[in-house]
C-alpha cells in the first residue's frame, strides 16, 4: 500500500551523522547520468535505472547521490515515476546501517517541499514501519497495487 507524507511539517533532520563519516549528499550532475544509471542497474534493477534516467531529464535534476572517497554509496529520486512521488532509492549493501538511506530520504523530501509540494507519495514502499516512524507517514487506502499495476516486467 502506498504511503502519504506531509511535507509541510517534515521533522528536522541532522545530517551530521553521515557527514561525520565522510559521506557527501548532493544533487547529481548531468555528466554523471550514465555512471549513476549503470550503477543503479548493476546494484538494483533495470526498472530503477529507467526512473533514474527520468530524474536526470529534469531541471533541476531529481536524483540525489551519496558519495565518499570510494565512490557512489546510494541514490534517491523524487518526482520521477509520478508527480510528487519519492523513490526509487537504494544504498549499496556494504554501506547500509550508516544512516545514508535516511539522509537521502530527508534530502529528497526537503527538495520536493522546497519546490512547492505539500505532500509526497511513497509508492509501494518496502520498509513501511520505518517510514511510519520517521515521517509519520500514513497508508493510502485502496492504493495496492497502485501506479505499478500494469507495469511490464
Amino acid at each position: 500500500m502506498d504511503l502519504l507524507v506531509r511535507l509541510y511539517d517534515l521533522p528536522r533532520y541532522d545530517y551530521a551523522r553521515v557527514a561525520g563519516q565522510g559521506t557527501t549528499l548532493r544533487r547529481a550532475l548531468p555528466p554523471e547520468r550514465g555512471l549513476v544509471a549503470d550503477w543503479v542497474e548493476a546494484h538494483f534493477s533495470r526498472h530503477w535505472r529507467s526512473e533514474v534516467e527520468v530524474g536526470f531529464s529534469h531541471q533541476p535534476i531529481d536524483v540525489w547521490v551519496a558519495t565518499d572517497t570510494t565512490g557512489l554509496l546510494g541514490f534517491a529520486c523524487g518526482d520521477v515515476t509520478a508527480r510528487g512521488f519519492f523513490g526509487p532509492t537504494g544504498v549499496l549493501e556494504s554501506a547500509r546501517g550508516r544512516g545514508i538511506g535516511e539522509a537521502l530520504l530527508f534530502r529528497t523530501l526537503e527538495d520536493l517541499r522546497d519546490r512547492g509540494f505539500a505532500y509526497a507519495v511513497i509508492g509501494d514502499p518496502g520498509p513501511v514501519a520505518f517510514y511510519k516512524k520517521k515521517l509519520d507517514a500514513i497508508e493510502i487506502p485502496h492504493s495496492k497495487p497502485g501506479i505499478y499495476k500494469d507495469m511490464l516486467k
